[in-house]
């Protein structure tokens, strides 16, 4: 008699191989079941119809995409969603064509013969029809790898639907499982969780769109708040979605639950600095410390904040690069916000005239000539002045204090301009700009020798 343990690896692989066996049974008999179907005399007909009306659709469709084309390409001004649905349709031209024209012949030979003679007509009419608003519907998904599955799996369950196979398609992909344990992962569950899961995130991803746009345009809403609000809906809708379709699935989330924590403190010992920079990120949205627009120095990069990111800021130069700052650096490091009460910023920019030259004018014509720089305001308490602030060795200090309330605009042009516009002044008014002037010898030079005037007294 054998042992109870080599019994069991033998019974396992006699069911496998009968399930195998059923399996290709099943499908055999569909197959064997399809092409008896289509070898009937009116079934052949049809057929013979569908493949004329195809080809009269593709012939169609070649011109009629070329004139919509041109049409869609004319179209200055559309709005972006507007010119990507006439895109879409430009491709879709021969699908919508053949639905028109499959579901006239329906229409036509259902008044004109008895109803059992268009019984494929309507089949394929049904299966044209829902594939093309499974086709248009998808293209909501904007990862490619997601929208496909999302539309080869609609296709495949609305197919069945029309057919009226879905309870033996079913039967055949549950039977095809692998068991863990308790645990049995079917390909029916596979394919209902990609379905109900790519669904239900395509969904979460329109609400999502649609709310962070309604944020966005709300004026009363900071920009910093905007961000914050938009990225919580986007959280929690997406995370919504993820566990409801895992509810529908039927998948327990007790299990879940506890994974999920064992894997979060695997990660937060892995992943510090990733979650650093979140956290970082939701503390800057926050305390409304960076928004987007502002204007801030971080080390050596200038530049105006671009976009606020769960994980970076995108920060903007004057050069046209784009800094990708962590979050973490604009909370452990100096910051300097130009803009961040208001937007206004003041600059100095220090000279020096010659000791001949009256102070008192010197001043009066660095501030005319400052006030007359386009971005340099003029306004009361923001009116360029300017003081002396010591006397140098070779020349009078001053320093000129200029406003301006475009910082985006770049900081180094407009220094540039008052000093041209200060050099141009001081040309035309006579006012010297001096600068030290210094003798140099060599060491070992021998010393000049003088020479004594000569004596032409008595």
């Amino acid at each position: 008699m054998e042992p109870e343990e080599q019994k069991l690896p033998r019974d396992a692989i006699a069911e496998s191989t009968a399930g195998a066996l059923e399996i290709g049974q099943r499908l055999w008999a569909l197959v064997n079941e399809g092409a008896e179907l289509l070898l009937r005399p009116w079934n052949a007909y049809q057929a013979g119809i569908v493949l004329a009306v195809f080809v009269l659709a593709a012939l169609v469709a070649r011109p009629l995409q070329k004139v919509f084309h041109n049409w869609l390409r004319s179209r200055e001004g559309w709005p972006r969603w507007r010119i990507r649905a006439g895109l879409v349709l430009h491709k879709r031209i021969r699908g919508i064509l053949f639905v028109l024209l499959i579901w006239t012949v329906v229409l036509i030979m259902q008044e004109a013969t008895w109803p059992s003679r268009s019984r494929l007509l309507v089949v394929i009419a049904n299966l044209s029809l829902a594939w093309l608003i499974v086709a248009l519907a998808t293209r909501l998904v904007g990862n490619p790898l997601l929208r496909n599955l999302v539309k080869y799996g609609a296709w495949t369950w609305i197919t069945l639907r029309i057919l009226g196979i879905t309870q033996d398609a079913v039967h055949l992909l549950d039977s095809i499982a692998i068991s863990f344990g308790d645990l049995r992962i079917s390909l029916f569950l596979v394919v209902q969780a990609v379905v109900i899961l790519g669904v239900m995130l395509t969904l979460a991803r329109v609400i999502s769109s649609a709310a962070g746009n309604r944020i966005r345009s709300n004026p009363d809403i900071s920009p910093s708040m905007q961000v914050l609000g938009a990225k919580l809906a986007q959280i929690l809708l997406f995370g919504g979605a993820f566990f409801i379709g895992l509810k529908a699935i039927g998948i327990d989330l007790t299990g879940l639950a506890v994974l999920s924590g064992a894997i979060g403190v695997g990660l937060g010992f892995g992943l510090q600095k990733v979650v650093s920079n979140l956290v970082s990120g939701l503390i800057i949205l926050l305390d409304k410390s960076i928004k987007p627009g502002d204007v801030i120095s971080l080390g050596d990069t200038f530049g105006w904040i671009n976009a606020l990111g769960a994980r970076y800021v995108s920060v903007v130069t004057r050069d046209g690069r784009e800094y990708l700052i962590p979050n973490e650096d604009l909370i452990t490091s100096q910051v300097v916000n130009w803009s961040h009460s208001d937007k206004y910023v003041r600059l100095d920019l220090r000279f020096g005239t010659g000791y001949g030259d009256d102070p008192h004018k010197v001043r009066k014509i660095a501030i005319e000539a400052a006030s007359a720089v386009a971005r340099v305001l003029t306004s009361a308490g923001k009116k360029p002045v300017c003081h002396v602030t010591g006397f140098g060795d070779s020349s009078v200090d001053y320093v000129l204090r200029i406003w301006i309330d475009d910082p985006t605009g770049g900081l180094t042009n407009i220094r540039g301009a008052v000093f041209l516009a200060l050099w141009d002044a001081f040309q035309a008014e006579g006012i010297s700009i001096p600068f030290p002037q210094r003798e140099v010898r060599m060491l070992n030079d021998p010393l000049p020798v003088r020479v004594a005037p000569a004596d032409n007294g008595g």
